[in-house]
């Protein structure tokens, strides 16, 4: 029997198998009165995750920054003296990252939004406020010197309810809502990056981003847990006004 279709596009990165990481002993829990079972998997599984590890060791705020540099890693949609915008961006992992492959503030600028806020980055503009706002795509501008942006980036997801259909829907929905955000910010030959679930990117989604972008693809980084359903579409060759009706973008 047939495992399930990989989207279109999809790539998976050559370091996914784990294969060059450090061996490390596993750590099993012991048994803590009040500790569900739940509860005791999810810590089990961070302390024997190596990113969360790295993460701790070279100052990242979550182990999600190692899943940018894989993609930028294999895309180099970052370079120095980019403006980079980070939607959704708590805790911070992202912006880190960007804020290190542009060089910023020397050189590039990185502007994080997210409606809760975090602490502030060296190098990086956080924005507190809510990317839906009507008011938004002005106010990053500003911030990024009354300029548009060259890379969109979302590794935004809701709160996973348990059931998969509605999961992959609320995912998806944020996803539309970053790529309707990233056409009104984005310079022509921009690029944008986004969360989206396995079963890939819904087919009229995919369809706008062919339009928009000169190329689209779906990439699993080594950082994405291999039980994990999440993937990330890469669109970079933004048309801007160019776009048009043309929806023959290519999908690799």
């Amino acid at each position: 029997m047939s495992g399930p279709r990989r989207p279109e596009g999809f790539r998976r990165s050559r370091g996914s198998s784990g294969r060059g990481q450090p061996r490390r002993l596993k750590v099993r829990l012991k048994k803590k009165r009040g500790r569900t079972t739940q509860q005791a998997r999810w810590l089990e599984r961070q302390l024997n995750d190596p990113f969360v590890q790295m993460a701790k060791e070279r100052g990242y705020r979550s182990r999600a920054a190692f899943k940018l540099i894989g993609i930028d890693d294999e895309f180099h949609i970052l370079r120095p003296g980019m403006r980079v915008v980070d939607l959704g961006a708590a805790p911070g992992g992202w912006s880190q990252v960007a804020a290190e492959r542009v060089r910023a503030p020397e050189e590039g600028r990185v502007v994080a939004i997210d409606l809760h806020g975090m602490e502030p980055i060296p190098g990086v503009a956080i924005l507190h406020k809510d990317f839906y706002d009507d008011d938004a795509p002005a106010v990053l501008m500003q911030a990024l010197g009354a300029e548009k942006a060259d890379v969109v980036l979302s590794d935004m997801a809701a709160h996973a309810t348990g059931h998969r259909q509605t999961d992959h829907l609320r995912v998806m929905a944020l996803a539309e809502a970053a790529a309707d955000f990233a056409r009104k910010v984005l310079r022509p030959g921009g690029a944008f990056v986004a969360k989206v679930l396995r079963g890939g990117t819904e087919n009229e989604l995919l369809q706008r981003l062919k339009r928009d972008f000169a190329k689209v693809r779906h990439f699993k980084p080594a950082a994405s847990r291999p039980d994990s359903a999440e993937l990330f579409v890469v669109a970079t060759g933004f048309r801007g006004g160019a776009g048009g009706n043309n929806v023959n973008g290519e999908a690799e």
